[in-house]
Protein backbone atom coordinates (compact mmCIF):
# COMPACT_ATOMS: atom_id res chain seq x y z
CA UNK A 1 0.00 0.00 0.00
CA UNK A 2 1.57 3.54 -1.13
CA UNK A 3 1.83 5.22 2.48
CA UNK A 4 0.87 9.14 2.47
CA UNK A 5 3.75 11.15 1.51
CA UNK A 6 4.30 14.65 3.91
CA UNK A 7 4.75 16.76 0.85
CA UNK A 8 2.57 16.32 -2.02
CA UNK A 9 4.08 15.99 -5.60
CA UNK A 10 2.24 19.17 -6.63
CA UNK A 11 3.83 21.11 -3.97
CA UNK A 12 7.25 19.80 -5.14
CA UNK A 13 6.47 20.67 -8.81
CA UNK A 14 5.40 24.41 -7.95
CA UNK A 15 8.57 24.95 -5.48
CA UNK A 16 10.61 23.47 -8.69
CA UNK A 17 8.84 25.97 -11.21
CA UNK A 18 9.40 28.67 -8.54
CA UNK A 19 12.98 27.78 -8.43
CA UNK A 20 13.56 27.55 -11.87
CA UNK A 21 12.05 31.07 -12.49
CA UNK A 22 14.11 32.79 -10.29
CA UNK A 23 17.06 31.16 -11.83
CA UNK A 24 16.18 32.42 -15.02
CA UNK A 25 15.01 35.63 -14.00
CA UNK A 26 18.80 37.71 -15.52
CA UNK A 27 16.95 36.75 -19.18
CA UNK A 28 14.55 39.34 -18.54
CA UNK A 29 18.14 41.74 -19.28
CA UNK A 30 19.09 40.01 -22.80
CA UNK A 31 18.27 41.76 -26.05
CA UNK A 32 17.54 40.23 -28.57
CA UNK A 33 20.51 38.33 -31.05
CA UNK A 34 21.64 38.65 -34.74
CA UNK A 35 20.64 34.73 -34.64
CA UNK A 36 17.34 34.01 -36.25
CA UNK A 37 15.45 36.41 -33.96
CA UNK A 38 15.51 39.06 -36.99
CA UNK A 39 13.33 36.38 -39.10
CA UNK A 40 11.94 35.37 -35.81
CA UNK A 41 10.35 38.48 -34.34
CA UNK A 42 12.35 41.06 -35.89
CA UNK A 43 11.18 41.26 -39.25
CA UNK A 44 8.21 38.96 -39.27
CA UNK A 45 5.73 41.19 -40.83
CA UNK A 46 3.46 38.44 -39.81
CA UNK A 47 3.07 38.58 -36.00
CA UNK A 48 2.08 42.12 -36.46
CA UNK A 49 -1.37 41.60 -35.95
CA UNK A 50 -3.29 39.47 -33.70
CA UNK A 51 -5.95 38.84 -36.11
CA UNK A 52 -7.38 36.24 -38.63
CA UNK A 53 -4.75 36.76 -41.13
CA UNK A 54 -2.52 35.77 -38.79
CA UNK A 55 -3.99 32.43 -37.62
CA UNK A 56 -4.91 31.61 -41.77
CA UNK A 57 -0.89 32.45 -42.69
CA UNK A 58 0.25 30.54 -39.68
CA UNK A 59 -1.78 27.58 -40.68
CA UNK A 60 -1.40 27.94 -44.03
CA UNK A 61 2.36 28.41 -44.86
CA UNK A 62 5.47 27.26 -44.05
CA UNK A 63 7.67 30.37 -42.37
CA UNK A 64 10.95 29.63 -42.76
CA UNK A 65 10.62 26.06 -44.23
CA UNK A 66 8.92 25.16 -40.99
CA UNK A 67 5.66 24.85 -39.88
CA UNK A 68 5.02 25.80 -36.36
CA UNK A 69 1.71 28.32 -36.38
CA UNK A 70 1.21 27.85 -32.33
CA UNK A 71 4.30 29.43 -32.05
CA UNK A 72 3.98 32.23 -34.63
CA UNK A 73 0.81 32.94 -32.69
CA UNK A 74 2.56 33.36 -29.14
CA UNK A 75 4.90 36.30 -30.77
CA UNK A 76 2.01 38.14 -32.39
CA UNK A 77 0.26 37.13 -28.51
CA UNK A 78 3.77 38.83 -27.17
CA UNK A 79 4.10 41.97 -29.95
CA UNK A 80 0.53 42.67 -28.98
CA UNK A 81 1.66 43.62 -25.51
CA UNK A 82 4.70 44.24 -25.64
CA UNK A 83 5.78 45.30 -29.53
CA UNK A 84 9.38 44.78 -29.87
CA UNK A 85 10.69 44.64 -26.71
CA UNK A 86 12.56 41.88 -25.48
CA UNK A 87 12.10 41.93 -22.16
CA UNK A 88 8.22 40.38 -22.31
CA UNK A 89 9.36 37.85 -24.65
CA UNK A 90 11.58 36.46 -22.24
CA UNK A 91 9.74 36.63 -19.83
CA UNK A 92 7.06 34.53 -21.47
CA UNK A 93 9.75 32.06 -22.01
CA UNK A 94 10.81 32.01 -18.76
CA UNK A 95 7.67 31.39 -17.59
CA UNK A 96 6.64 28.58 -20.01
CA UNK A 97 9.99 26.93 -18.46
CA UNK A 98 9.32 27.29 -15.34
CA UNK A 99 6.20 25.65 -15.93
CA UNK A 100 7.77 22.89 -17.80
CA UNK A 101 9.86 22.21 -14.96
CA UNK A 102 6.86 21.21 -12.42
CA UNK A 103 5.36 19.64 -15.06
CA UNK A 104 8.47 17.31 -15.10
CA UNK A 105 8.28 16.72 -11.32
CA UNK A 106 4.85 15.53 -12.03
CA UNK A 107 5.49 13.02 -15.01
CA UNK A 108 8.74 12.06 -12.41
CA UNK A 109 6.13 11.33 -10.04
CA UNK A 110 3.96 9.53 -12.02
CA UNK A 111 7.05 7.24 -13.04
CA UNK A 112 8.53 6.65 -9.98
CA UNK A 113 5.02 5.50 -8.81
CA UNK A 114 5.03 7.37 -5.26
CA UNK A 115 7.24 4.36 -3.93
CA UNK A 116 7.74 5.11 -0.33
CA UNK A 117 9.02 1.73 1.85
CA UNK A 118 9.30 3.76 5.23
CA UNK A 119 9.15 6.76 7.18
CA UNK A 120 12.60 7.87 6.36
CA UNK A 121 11.54 7.30 3.14
CA UNK A 122 8.12 9.98 3.49
CA UNK A 123 10.86 12.38 4.02
CA UNK A 124 13.12 11.31 0.98
CA UNK A 125 10.80 10.74 -2.23
CA UNK A 126 10.12 14.76 -2.46
CA UNK A 127 13.79 15.29 -2.05
CA UNK A 128 14.37 13.04 -4.86
CA UNK A 129 11.22 14.79 -7.48
CA UNK A 130 12.62 17.78 -6.38
CA UNK A 131 16.15 16.68 -7.59
CA UNK A 132 14.20 15.49 -11.00
CA UNK A 133 12.88 18.60 -11.62
CA UNK A 134 15.73 20.84 -11.10
CA UNK A 135 18.16 18.78 -12.73
CA UNK A 136 16.29 19.42 -15.66
CA UNK A 137 14.95 22.67 -15.22
CA UNK A 138 18.33 24.80 -14.06
CA UNK A 139 20.92 23.05 -15.87
CA UNK A 140 22.77 25.42 -18.10
CA UNK A 141 21.87 23.23 -21.26
CA UNK A 142 18.36 24.87 -21.08
CA UNK A 143 19.36 28.24 -21.58
CA UNK A 144 19.66 28.41 -25.40
CA UNK A 145 16.03 27.03 -25.53
CA UNK A 146 14.85 29.60 -22.92
CA UNK A 147 16.90 32.32 -23.15
CA UNK A 148 17.26 32.58 -27.07
CA UNK A 149 13.90 34.27 -28.50
CA UNK A 150 13.65 32.37 -31.40
CA UNK A 151 13.93 29.02 -29.10
CA UNK A 152 10.36 29.76 -27.82
CA UNK A 153 8.99 26.29 -29.85
CA UNK A 154 11.57 25.12 -27.56
CA UNK A 155 9.74 26.12 -24.67
CA UNK A 156 6.21 25.65 -26.51
CA UNK A 157 6.45 22.04 -27.59
CA UNK A 158 7.82 20.89 -24.25
CA UNK A 159 4.75 22.32 -22.66
CA UNK A 160 2.31 20.91 -24.84
CA UNK A 161 4.63 17.50 -25.16
CA UNK A 162 5.00 17.26 -21.27
CA UNK A 163 1.66 17.44 -20.59
CA UNK A 164 0.63 15.26 -23.25
CA UNK A 165 2.49 12.72 -21.66
CA UNK A 166 1.22 13.35 -18.26
CA UNK A 167 -2.54 13.25 -19.54
CA UNK A 168 -0.84 9.81 -21.13
CA UNK A 169 0.02 8.52 -17.96
CA UNK A 170 -2.98 9.60 -16.22
CA UNK A 171 -5.17 7.16 -18.99
CA UNK A 172 -3.16 4.37 -18.03
CA UNK A 173 -3.58 4.73 -14.67
CA UNK A 174 -7.54 5.43 -15.27
CA UNK A 175 -7.97 3.15 -18.12
CA UNK A 176 -11.02 1.05 -15.81
CA UNK A 177 -12.98 3.81 -15.28
CA UNK A 178 -14.19 4.80 -18.72
CA UNK A 179 -15.45 7.76 -19.61
CA UNK A 180 -12.73 9.59 -17.57
CA UNK A 181 -9.80 7.82 -18.97
CA UNK A 182 -10.51 8.42 -22.41
CA UNK A 183 -10.99 11.91 -21.54
CA UNK A 184 -7.68 11.83 -20.25
CA UNK A 185 -6.75 9.52 -24.06
CA UNK A 186 -7.76 12.37 -26.09
CA UNK A 187 -6.76 15.67 -24.21
CA UNK A 188 -3.23 13.40 -24.48
CA UNK A 189 -3.72 13.22 -28.05
CA UNK A 190 -5.08 17.21 -28.26
CA UNK A 191 -1.97 18.24 -26.65
CA UNK A 192 0.43 16.11 -28.60
CA UNK A 193 -0.96 17.22 -31.93
CA UNK A 194 -0.53 21.00 -30.61
CA UNK A 195 3.01 19.87 -29.65
CA UNK A 196 3.89 19.47 -33.24
CA UNK A 197 2.32 22.80 -34.12
CA UNK A 198 4.61 24.26 -32.10
CA UNK A 199 8.12 22.26 -33.17
CA UNK A 200 7.64 19.06 -34.89
CA UNK A 201 10.14 17.62 -33.43
CA UNK A 202 7.80 15.71 -31.02
CA UNK A 203 6.92 13.12 -34.05
CA UNK A 204 9.00 10.66 -32.48
CA UNK A 205 6.45 10.55 -29.17
CA UNK A 206 3.97 7.75 -29.70
CA UNK A 207 7.50 5.94 -29.93
CA UNK A 208 8.19 6.89 -26.25
CA UNK A 209 4.52 5.99 -25.04
CA UNK A 210 5.64 2.48 -26.53
CA UNK A 211 8.09 2.26 -24.58
CA UNK A 212 6.85 3.76 -21.44
CA UNK A 213 4.23 0.90 -21.89
CA UNK A 214 6.99 -1.72 -21.67
CA UNK A 215 8.24 0.03 -18.71
CA UNK A 216 7.19 1.14 -15.96
CA UNK A 217 3.43 0.19 -17.29
CA UNK A 218 4.08 -3.18 -17.80
CA UNK A 219 1.78 -3.20 -20.66
CA UNK A 220 3.60 -4.26 -23.69
CA UNK A 221 3.67 -7.71 -24.01
CA UNK A 222 3.12 -10.27 -27.31
CA UNK A 223 -0.61 -10.52 -26.51
CA UNK A 224 -1.40 -6.70 -26.10
CA UNK A 225 1.25 -5.61 -28.78
CA UNK A 226 -2.09 -5.29 -31.16
CA UNK A 227 -4.49 -3.30 -29.14
CA UNK A 228 -1.44 -1.13 -28.46
CA UNK A 229 -0.40 -0.19 -31.73
CA UNK A 230 -4.33 0.38 -32.23
CA UNK A 231 -3.83 2.73 -29.54
CA UNK A 232 -1.49 4.59 -30.82
CA UNK A 233 -2.17 4.89 -34.31
CA UNK A 234 -4.50 8.48 -34.10
CA UNK A 235 -0.97 9.77 -32.82
CA UNK A 236 1.36 7.86 -35.40
CA UNK A 237 -0.93 9.45 -38.11
CA UNK A 238 -0.38 12.74 -37.09
CA UNK A 239 3.83 11.94 -37.03
CA UNK A 240 3.27 10.55 -40.00
CA UNK A 241 1.25 13.66 -41.84
CA UNK A 242 3.69 16.25 -39.79
CA UNK A 243 7.13 14.06 -40.89
CA UNK A 244 5.93 14.28 -44.75
CA UNK A 245 5.49 17.60 -44.64
CA UNK A 246 8.70 18.64 -42.87
CA UNK A 247 10.95 16.47 -45.29
CA UNK A 248 9.29 17.85 -47.40
CA UNK A 249 9.16 21.89 -46.94
CA UNK A 250 12.97 20.96 -45.96
CA UNK A 251 13.75 19.38 -49.79
CA UNK A 252 11.70 22.42 -51.28
CA UNK A 253 13.80 25.13 -49.39
CA UNK A 254 17.30 22.88 -49.78
CA UNK A 255 17.48 23.40 -45.70
CA UNK A 256 18.86 19.54 -45.26
CA UNK A 257 22.66 19.20 -46.00
CA UNK A 258 22.98 17.09 -49.20
CA UNK A 259 24.80 13.44 -49.21
CA UNK A 260 27.75 14.84 -51.05
CA UNK A 261 28.03 17.14 -48.81
CA UNK A 262 28.02 14.99 -45.81
CA UNK A 263 28.94 11.46 -46.46
CA UNK A 264 26.60 8.89 -44.92
CA UNK A 265 30.04 7.81 -43.10
CA UNK A 266 30.21 11.40 -41.95
CA UNK A 267 26.42 11.44 -40.51
CA UNK A 268 27.40 8.37 -38.17
CA UNK A 269 30.66 9.90 -36.84
CA UNK A 270 28.30 13.38 -36.07
CA UNK A 271 25.76 11.54 -34.71
CA UNK A 272 27.70 9.23 -32.51
CA UNK A 273 29.71 12.26 -31.34
CA UNK A 274 26.83 14.28 -30.74
CA UNK A 275 24.99 11.17 -28.45
CA UNK A 276 28.22 11.42 -26.74
CA UNK A 277 28.35 15.13 -26.12
CA UNK A 278 25.16 15.49 -24.86
CA UNK A 279 25.15 13.29 -21.88
CA UNK A 280 29.07 14.37 -21.22
CA UNK A 281 27.62 17.74 -21.04
CA UNK A 282 24.74 16.28 -18.76
CA UNK A 283 27.03 15.73 -15.89
CA UNK A 284 30.44 17.96 -16.78
CA UNK A 285 28.72 21.19 -18.45
CA UNK A 286 31.47 23.01 -19.75
CA UNK A 287 32.03 24.38 -22.85
CA UNK A 288 28.69 24.94 -24.21
CA UNK A 289 28.90 27.41 -27.09
CA UNK A 290 25.86 29.11 -29.00
CA UNK A 291 27.21 27.37 -32.29
CA UNK A 292 29.60 24.00 -32.26
CA UNK A 293 30.49 24.36 -36.21
CA UNK A 294 31.45 20.57 -37.60
CA UNK A 295 34.83 20.70 -38.24
CA UNK A 296 36.33 19.30 -41.02
CA UNK A 297 38.16 17.28 -41.83
CA UNK A 298 36.35 15.33 -38.84
CA UNK A 299 38.94 15.02 -36.06
CA UNK A 300 39.78 11.53 -33.84
CA UNK A 301 37.32 12.89 -31.10
CA UNK A 302 34.60 11.87 -33.36
CA UNK A 303 35.86 8.30 -33.53
CA UNK A 304 36.14 7.79 -30.68
CA UNK A 305 33.07 9.62 -29.28
CA UNK A 306 30.92 7.35 -31.57
CA UNK A 307 32.66 4.38 -30.52
CA UNK A 308 31.72 5.17 -27.15
CA UNK A 309 28.32 5.90 -27.73
CA UNK A 310 28.34 2.31 -29.76
CA UNK A 311 29.54 0.57 -26.39
CA UNK A 312 27.25 2.22 -23.99
CA UNK A 313 24.10 1.22 -26.43
CA UNK A 314 25.67 -1.96 -26.53
CA UNK A 315 25.66 -2.20 -22.59
CA UNK A 316 21.92 -1.15 -22.58
CA UNK A 317 21.16 -3.67 -24.98
CA UNK A 318 22.95 -6.61 -22.76
CA UNK A 319 20.94 -5.03 -19.31
CA UNK A 320 17.95 -5.61 -21.01
CA UNK A 321 17.08 -8.40 -19.24
CA UNK A 322 17.97 -7.49 -15.77
CA UNK A 323 17.81 -3.92 -15.47
CA UNK A 324 14.87 -2.82 -17.43
CA UNK A 325 15.09 0.58 -16.49
CA UNK A 326 18.53 0.85 -18.20
CA UNK A 327 17.60 0.50 -22.21
CA UNK A 328 14.10 2.00 -21.17
CA UNK A 329 15.59 5.35 -19.94
CA UNK A 330 18.26 5.04 -22.90
CA UNK A 331 15.22 4.46 -25.33
CA UNK A 332 13.72 7.79 -24.16
CA UNK A 333 16.99 9.79 -24.46
CA UNK A 334 17.97 8.63 -27.49
CA UNK A 335 14.15 8.85 -29.53
CA UNK A 336 13.52 12.88 -29.44
CA UNK A 337 17.34 13.14 -30.77
CA UNK A 338 16.59 11.36 -33.97
CA UNK A 339 15.17 13.90 -35.43
CA UNK A 340 17.92 16.31 -35.26
CA UNK A 341 21.34 13.92 -35.42
CA UNK A 342 23.28 14.52 -37.88
CA UNK A 343 21.22 11.98 -39.92
CA UNK A 344 18.52 14.72 -40.80
CA UNK A 345 21.53 17.53 -40.92
CA UNK A 346 20.15 21.16 -41.64
CA UNK A 347 22.94 23.11 -41.14
CA UNK A 348 26.39 23.33 -40.17
CA UNK A 349 25.92 22.72 -36.00
CA UNK A 350 27.37 19.49 -34.98
CA UNK A 351 25.45 19.27 -31.80
CA UNK A 352 23.42 21.88 -29.88
CA UNK A 353 22.10 22.49 -26.12
CA UNK A 354 18.76 23.31 -27.52
CA UNK A 355 18.45 19.59 -28.82
CA UNK A 356 18.75 18.55 -25.34
CA UNK A 357 15.40 20.12 -23.86
CA UNK A 358 13.23 16.62 -23.88
CA UNK A 359 15.66 14.25 -24.21
CA UNK A 360 17.31 15.14 -20.95
CA UNK A 361 14.40 14.45 -19.19
CA UNK A 362 14.86 11.05 -19.00
CA UNK A 363 18.29 10.87 -18.22
CA UNK A 364 17.58 13.74 -15.07
CA UNK A 365 14.30 11.50 -14.19
CA UNK A 366 16.68 8.15 -14.09
CA UNK A 367 19.28 10.27 -11.78
CA UNK A 368 16.65 11.20 -9.21
CA UNK A 369 15.52 7.64 -9.22
CA UNK A 370 19.35 6.45 -9.04
CA UNK A 371 19.71 8.28 -6.23
CA UNK A 372 16.35 6.97 -4.66
CA UNK A 373 17.79 3.66 -5.05
CA UNK A 374 21.47 4.49 -3.69
CA UNK A 375 19.75 5.94 -0.59
CA UNK A 376 17.63 2.68 -0.24
CA UNK A 377 20.84 0.76 -0.29
CA UNK A 378 22.62 2.59 2.43
CA UNK A 379 22.61 3.61 6.16
CA UNK A 380 20.94 6.70 6.91
CA UNK A 381 24.47 8.95 6.42
CA UNK A 382 25.09 7.93 3.53
CA UNK A 383 21.58 9.65 2.21
CA UNK A 384 22.86 12.84 3.99
CA UNK A 385 25.64 12.09 1.76
CA UNK A 386 24.13 11.72 -1.39
CA UNK A 387 21.56 14.79 -0.29
CA UNK A 388 24.03 16.97 0.05
CA UNK A 389 26.58 15.79 -3.58
CA UNK A 390 23.21 16.46 -5.31
CA UNK A 391 22.62 20.02 -3.56
CA UNK A 392 25.75 20.94 -4.22
CA UNK A 393 25.42 19.72 -8.15
CA UNK A 394 22.53 21.88 -8.29
CA UNK A 395 24.01 24.46 -6.86
CA UNK A 396 26.81 24.70 -9.34
CA UNK A 397 24.00 23.99 -11.99
CA UNK A 398 22.68 26.79 -10.80
CA UNK A 399 26.13 28.97 -11.06
CA UNK A 400 27.15 27.75 -14.93
CA UNK A 401 23.35 28.44 -15.79
CA UNK A 402 24.08 32.16 -15.14
CA UNK A 403 27.30 32.36 -16.55
CA UNK A 404 25.41 31.25 -19.86
CA UNK A 405 22.25 33.62 -19.86
CA UNK A 406 25.27 35.83 -19.91
CA UNK A 407 26.10 34.61 -23.44
CA UNK A 408 22.78 35.59 -24.62
CA UNK A 409 23.00 39.20 -23.24
CA UNK A 410 23.71 40.55 -26.80
CA UNK A 411 24.83 39.93 -30.56
CA UNK A 412 28.61 40.63 -29.38
CA UNK A 413 28.60 38.19 -26.31
CA UNK A 414 26.95 35.54 -28.09
CA UNK A 415 29.34 36.04 -30.84
CA UNK A 416 32.95 36.65 -29.15
CA UNK A 417 31.85 33.34 -26.93
CA UNK A 418 31.62 31.53 -30.54
CA UNK A 419 34.53 33.06 -31.72
CA UNK A 420 36.97 32.14 -28.55
CA UNK A 421 36.11 28.90 -29.43
CA UNK A 422 35.99 28.84 -33.41
CA UNK A 423 37.18 31.09 -36.33
CA UNK A 424 34.27 31.04 -38.59
CA UNK A 425 33.11 33.81 -41.09
CA UNK A 426 29.29 33.79 -40.01
CA UNK A 427 30.75 34.35 -36.23
CA UNK A 428 32.78 37.65 -37.60
CA UNK A 429 30.06 38.60 -40.14
CA UNK A 430 27.00 38.38 -37.51
CA UNK A 431 29.51 39.99 -34.66
CA UNK A 432 30.79 42.56 -37.81
CA UNK A 433 26.79 43.44 -38.20
CA UNK A 434 26.19 43.98 -35.00
CA UNK A 435 28.79 46.34 -34.68
CA UNK A 436 27.93 47.96 -38.18
CA UNK A 437 24.20 48.56 -36.74
CA UNK A 438 25.36 50.26 -33.07
CA UNK A 439 28.15 52.04 -34.32
CA UNK A 440 31.25 50.53 -33.81
CA UNK A 441 32.72 51.02 -37.22
CA UNK A 442 36.09 50.25 -36.41
CA UNK A 443 35.35 47.29 -35.06
CA UNK A 444 32.83 46.14 -37.61
CA UNK A 445 35.44 46.87 -40.15
CA UNK A 446 37.88 44.26 -38.10
CA UNK A 447 34.90 41.77 -38.02
CA UNK A 448 34.07 41.60 -41.68
CA UNK A 449 37.87 41.49 -42.59
CA UNK A 450 38.07 38.49 -40.52
CA UNK A 451 34.92 36.53 -42.06
CA UNK A 452 36.49 37.33 -45.67
CA UNK A 453 39.72 35.60 -44.55
CA UNK A 454 37.80 32.95 -42.90
CA UNK A 455 35.10 32.10 -45.32
CA UNK A 456 35.18 29.07 -47.35
CA UNK A 457 32.45 27.36 -49.62
CA UNK A 458 29.30 29.21 -50.48
CA UNK A 459 30.63 32.29 -48.09
CA UNK A 460 32.98 32.91 -50.66
CA UNK A 461 30.70 32.41 -53.52
CA UNK A 462 28.40 35.08 -51.53
CA UNK A 463 31.86 37.29 -50.37
CA UNK A 464 29.99 40.24 -51.99
CA UNK A 465 27.87 40.49 -48.66
CA UNK A 466 31.05 41.26 -46.74
CA UNK A 467 32.14 43.48 -49.14
CA UNK A 468 29.45 45.55 -48.99
CA UNK A 469 29.25 45.48 -45.09
CA UNK A 470 32.70 46.75 -44.59
CA UNK A 471 32.01 49.33 -47.37
CA UNK A 472 29.44 50.26 -45.05
CA UNK A 473 31.77 50.87 -42.27
CA UNK A 474 34.61 52.15 -43.91
CA UNK A 475 32.26 54.93 -45.41
CA UNK A 476 30.88 55.70 -41.88
CA UNK A 477 34.07 56.14 -40.69
CA UNK A 478 35.06 58.72 -43.52
CA UNK A 479 37.36 56.61 -45.65
CA UNK A 480 35.22 56.93 -48.66
CA UNK A 481 37.76 55.54 -51.33
CA UNK A 482 38.46 51.99 -49.48
CA UNK A 483 34.37 52.25 -49.03
CA UNK A 484 34.02 52.66 -52.83
CA UNK A 485 36.72 49.99 -53.75
CA UNK A 486 34.79 47.40 -51.51
CA UNK A 487 31.45 48.54 -53.18
CA UNK A 488 32.73 48.28 -56.37
CA UNK A 489 33.78 44.90 -56.04
CA UNK A 490 30.67 43.58 -54.26
CA UNK A 491 28.84 45.42 -57.85
CA UNK A 492 31.08 43.40 -59.72
CA UNK A 493 30.38 40.15 -58.33
CA UNK A 494 26.65 40.69 -57.59
CA UNK A 495 24.78 43.85 -58.95
CA UNK A 496 22.52 44.35 -56.21
CA UNK A 497 20.81 47.54 -55.98
CA UNK A 498 21.43 48.48 -52.59
CA UNK A 499 24.81 48.49 -53.05
CA UNK A 500 24.97 51.03 -55.68
CA UNK A 501 22.60 52.99 -53.64
CA UNK A 502 25.11 52.56 -50.79
CA UNK A 503 28.20 53.27 -53.46
CA UNK A 504 26.03 56.25 -54.79
CA UNK A 505 24.97 58.05 -51.22
CA UNK A 506 29.26 57.23 -50.56
CA UNK A 507 30.02 59.34 -53.78
CA UNK A 508 27.64 62.09 -52.49
CA UNK A 509 29.79 62.44 -49.47
CA UNK A 510 32.86 62.95 -51.07
CA UNK A 511 31.36 65.74 -53.71
CA UNK A 512 31.40 63.29 -56.83
CA UNK A 513 27.80 64.39 -57.25
CA UNK A 514 27.67 62.89 -61.46
CA UNK A 515 28.87 59.62 -60.48
CA UNK A 516 26.54 59.29 -57.08
CA UNK A 517 23.24 60.30 -59.30
CA UNK A 518 24.60 57.52 -61.99
CA UNK A 519 24.32 55.13 -58.83
CA UNK A 520 21.43 56.21 -57.39
CA UNK A 521 19.35 55.55 -61.06
CA UNK A 522 20.89 51.91 -61.10
CA UNK A 523 19.73 51.61 -57.72
CA UNK A 524 16.42 52.28 -58.60
CA UNK A 525 13.12 54.06 -56.23
CA UNK A 526 13.00 50.95 -53.57
CA UNK A 527 16.84 49.60 -53.27
CA UNK A 528 16.04 47.65 -50.42
CA UNK A 529 18.42 46.56 -47.45
CA UNK A 530 21.88 44.65 -48.39
CA UNK A 531 20.99 40.77 -47.18
CA UNK A 532 22.99 38.72 -45.92
CA UNK A 533 24.25 35.02 -47.80
CA UNK A 534 21.97 32.59 -46.38
CA UNK A 535 24.31 29.85 -45.57
CA UNK A 536 23.13 30.14 -41.84
CA UNK A 537 19.17 29.93 -42.56
CA UNK A 538 18.13 26.80 -40.27
CA UNK A 539 20.48 26.98 -37.59
CA UNK A 540 17.50 27.80 -35.15
CA UNK A 541 15.04 24.92 -36.03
Amino acid sequence: MTLVRPVSARSVALAAGVICLLVFLRSLSCDFVNFDDQESVLENATIRALDSNLLVSSFSTSMFGFWMPLTWISYAVDYRFWGLNPVGYHLTNIVLHAVNTGLVVLVADRLLGGDTRGAGEKRLYPAMLLIAGLLWGIHPLRVESVTWVTERKDVLNGLFAISSLLAYLRYVKTRESGAAAWRSYLLSLVLFACSLMAKPVTVVLPLMLLVLDRYPLDRLRRDTLGPLLVEKLPFLLFSAALSALTLTTAAEKKLLIAVDLLSIGERFLVSGNALFEYLRLFVLPTGILPLHPIPYPLPASYFAASAVTLLLICCCVYSARRFMAVPVAGLLYLLPLLPVLGFFQNGQQAFAARYTYLPHIAVSIAAAALALKICRSHEVPWRRYTLVAFAVFLLALAGMTQFQIGIWNNSAALWSRVIERHRISMAYKSRGSYYLMNGFYNEAVADFTAAMETASGVEKLEIYNLLAGRGMALGSLGRFDESIRDFSVAIRLFPHPSYYYSRGITFEAMGLIREAQEDLKLAGPDPGDIKWFEYGKGLGQ
